[in-house]
């Protein structure tokens, strides 16, 4: 799992950087119009918790809400 960016260019996605295989499969976040950096580090702690969620390593949403103060 790798994160890149792209624009939208004449209603097609265009990856900024190394190119993708064809038929790569893609999730995109739409930022709606504000952007946002990562550092190294925020970008690793990113990927490891999609690591995480692909693995199942889930959090039932009522056992995260009974972990609230």
């Amino acid at each position: 799992m790798r994160i890149t960016k792209g624009k939208v260019v004449g209603g097609q996605i265009v990856v900024e950087g190394e190119a993708l295989s064809e038929g790569a499969t893609v999730t995109i976040l739409l930022a709606d119009e504000r952007t946002f950096a990562l550092s190294a580090e925020d970008e690793a702690a990113l990927l490891e918790a999609i690591a995480e969620a692909d693995r199942g390593e889930l959090l039932d949403a009522q056992d995260f809400l009974n972990q609230l103060p």
